[in-house]
This record gives structure tokens, C-alpha cells and sequence, in this order.
């Protein structure tokens, strides 16, 4: 116990709450910038067993903030590197690694054997798959997103509201780490809140982190947060996230990204579209449109101009 000795001596962790913490399974989906501060942070504490899911290999321009790998790592899945760094840092923390691109579907499979999810995935496709999921299968979901300065990290579903409940739609300026720029250490720091809120939740401290959102924005030097526990889910959630298994043989399944950004389409039959193109998508009687794209965040904005102006149903591929 000399390893955990430190954090053994708090009120509310001792011994019980370290077999607590090497007794968990957790399933921590991205590996990058998120998941480079809140891997080695839970297997230095000691979490048993932390699953790892990412499809991305480690690139250069990673390496400004996702400080768990090295210039030996380029070219590597970073589920991979990631899995043997946390070995390295503790023997006593089992670490797998998955180097696959999570889809509902996969995500099914997995969650059969975790206690706690951390998404530290830079998708909206993946955070709303994952909260769906989650939400009806009674499973806690520690989810952060960063861009720029700022960003959150809140503890949902497991008994407290979804993630749609708080953010039942997305804001019309958001985008990704790759599309807008972000600082190293606003990263770190959500991610750190974020291993928190994980550890809080397997020793079963109150207040819970569930039903908790913080946001940090580190241009302006502003900490806030504030409780979602009576959020009520949305009547009309938005659009359905699916797996490419859940495709069914009459849907119409449209492409956002143009050949250079996606040489290969998604599905075989998908048809290729660019955003602004949408309304001249002509979809059979009663068939389904499923909309792609890289993040989800196209695919997202896409499915609700779609639904705003026809009674198709349309859904996201995740």
C-alpha cells in the first residue's frame, strides 16, 4: 500500500476505498489529448482494470498536449502506446488496448463489462452514442470536451440526467480539436477534473459528480458550475445514432465528406453529398436518411436542417 499512500490517508479512501478503486473496471473511450491525462492519472491511483478505445495512431501535431507519448511513439495506435506506458507506470493496473473507431454497436459489446465510462473522445457521434447507452443501462458517464481555452467535464446518466438532458442540442459554432485549435494545458486540466469526477464516483463520495457539470475557460480565468439533477430528457430527442449494423437495406446512408477527406464511402449504396447540398436529397417514401461524417458534427447539423423541413426520419452514423 505504499504506492497509494498518500491518497489511503484521506477521509473517505483508506483501505477500503483503494480495494474499491483496484476492484473497477473502466472503460475510457479516446486515447488523445483527454485520455493522455486521465489514463495515467487513474492507473497512478490504481483503478484495476482500464479498457482503452481509440482508432487514431500517434501523429506529431499530437504531441503539444498529449504529453503520454513520445517521438519514438509516431505512427503507433495510441491505444496501444497508451496501454503499455500505464504498465509501465503501474504494474498493478491491467491495461487493454482496442485500436478501433467506437460505434454503437461495439459500444454495446463493451459496456457489458465496465463499471464507469470516461469519454474522452473528440466525436459528438461517440459522446451521444455513449450517453444513450449509458442512460438506459443505469451506467455512469464522465464525458469532458475542450476547444480552444475552455470547456467542461460533467458525471451523467447512472441515476442522474443524460447528456441530452443538458445539451439536447449542439451550439451552432462548435467544432473539434482538429477544426479550431486547442491549448495543452486547458486539456490537462479538464482532464484532470475529469479523473476526478471518476475516482469520486467508484469511492462513492457525496455530493456525487453526477448531475454535476464544471466549465473552465482558462482565456478569461472563469471556473463555474452548477447541478443538472432535475433536467428532464428531451421529449424530441435529437437525431438517432447508429452503427453501421443497425443500417437496414432501404436506407438512404449520405456521405458529408468529399473524396479527398473520404475516399472511401461508408457503406456500400451511400451516396456522396457536401452540407450545403442537403436539400436537394430526395429520399423514397418511407425511407430512412443516415448521414455521415467524420465527428458526427456535420452528420449532427445535417440530420436537423433535414428533419426541419421533412417528416423523414433521419439519424446519424456513429
Amino acid at each position: 500500500m505504499s504506492r497509494y499512500d498518500r491518497q489511503t490517508r484521506l477521509p473517505g479512501v483508506g483501505a477500503d476505498g483503494q480495494a474499491r478503486i483496484g476492484a473497477a473496471r473502466v472503460l475510457v473511450i479516446g486515447a488523445g489529448g483527454l485520455g493522455s491525462t486521465v489514463l495515467p492519472l487513474l492507473a497512478g491511483a490504481g483503478a484495476g482494470h482500464l479498457r482503452i478505445i481509440d482508432p487514431d495512431v500517434v501523429e506529431e501535431s499530437n504531441l503539444h498536449r498529449q504529453t503520454l507519448y513520445r517521438m519514438a511513439d509516431l505512427g503507433r495506435p495510441k491505444a496501444e502506446a497508451a496501454a503499455e506506458s500505464l504498465a509501465a507506470l503501474n504494474p498493478g493496473c491491467t491495461a487493454s488496448a482496442l485500436a478501433a473507431r467506437l460505434d454503437p454497436a461495439l459500444a454495446r459489446d463493451e459496456l457489458e463489462a465496465a463499471d464507469l465510462v470516461v469519454d474522452a473522445a473528440d466525436s459528438f457521434a461517440v459522446t451521444y452514442a455513449l450517453s444513450d447507452l449509458c442512460h438506459r443501462r443505469g451506467l455512469p458517464l464522465v464525458s469532458a470536451s475542450v476547444t480552444g481555452w475552455r470547456g467542461y467535464a460533467g458525471g451523467f446518466c447512472g441515476g442522474a440526467p443524460s447528456y441530452r438532458a443538458v445539451f439536447p442540442d449542439l451550439p451552432p459554432r462548435a467544432g473539434s480539436c482538429a477544426e479550431t485549435g486547442v491549448m495543452g494545458p486547458a486539456v490537462a486540466a479538464l482532464a484532470a477534473i475529469q479523473a476526478q469526477m471518476a475516482l469520486s464516483l467508484l469511492l462513492g463520495h457525496a455530493p456525487s459528480p453526477l448531475g454535476q457539470l464544471m466549465t473552465m475557460d482558462l482565456q478569461s480565468w472563469q471556473v463555474s458550475g452548477f447541478r443538472f439533477d432535475g433536467a428532464p430528457e428531451p421529449e424530441a430527442p435529437g437525431p438517432a445514432i447508429l452503427a453501421p449494423a443497425d443500417l437496414g437495406p432501404g436506407d438512404l446512408v449520405i456521405e458529408l465528406r468529399d473524396a479527398a477527406e473520404a475516399p472511401v464511402l461508408p457503406v456500400p449504396g451511400a451516396r456522396r453529398c457536401l452540407p450545403g447540398e442537403i436539400d436537394g436529397i430526395t429520399p423514397a417514401p418511407g425511407q430512412r436518411v443516415v448521414f455521415a461524417c467524420a465527428t458526427g458534427l456535420r452528420a449532427w447539423r445535417a440530420a436537423r436542417a433535414f428533419g426541419a423541413r421533412s417528416e423523414v426520419p433521419a439519424a446519424i452514423l456513429g
